[in-house]
């Protein structure tokens, strides 16, 4: 009974609003820019949780799968990280926002471009983590 109001009212509540990604370009390699994305995380006082070699995977199961090399390069990663007060603080606004924590800001090389990105989260309550992930990108992308 209770999993058919729930979703009976998330049916109510109306479409959800996307997410988007958002990118910098990075006048450098992207080893480069991971040095300084990692530098500009704990510049901000936070401790990266995990980093996760996405291109090195891509690289990985390409080879495994006979399908090339890595479309964002073999040195894109994305790291990982969270913020006490930020996240307490989306967290009080809608604990739904449990969903979002960790948060990621990543490395990749898209044809010749570096570029930095992070999600850009739809929903209001994730503004403040919304602007820390900006405050990090455009110090990694000066």
């Amino acid at each position: 009974m209770l999993r058919n109001l729930t979703f009976a009212a998330l049916l109510a509540a109306g479409p959800a609003l996307a997410d988007e990604i958002v990118t910098y370009p990075f006048d450098g390699t992207a080893e480069d820019a991971a040095f300084v994305i990692e530098s500009a995380i704990q510049g901000q006082g936070l401790v990266i949780d995990y980093v996760s070699y996405i291109g090195q995977m891509m690289d990985r199961t390409g080879a495994d799968l006979d399908l090339g090399p890595s479309p964002v390069g073999d040195s894109a990663r994305a790291f990982l990280f969270c913020s006490a007060t930020i996240s307490r603080e989306v967290m009080e606004a809608d604990p739904m926002n449990i969903g979002h924590c960790p948060y990621a800001v990543f490395v990749a090389e898209i044809g010749d471009d570096v570029v930095v990105g992070h999600k850009v989260y739809a929903a209001e309550s994730m503004a403040p983590v919304n602007d820390l992930l900006t405050r990090i990108a455009e110090a990694v992308a000066e």
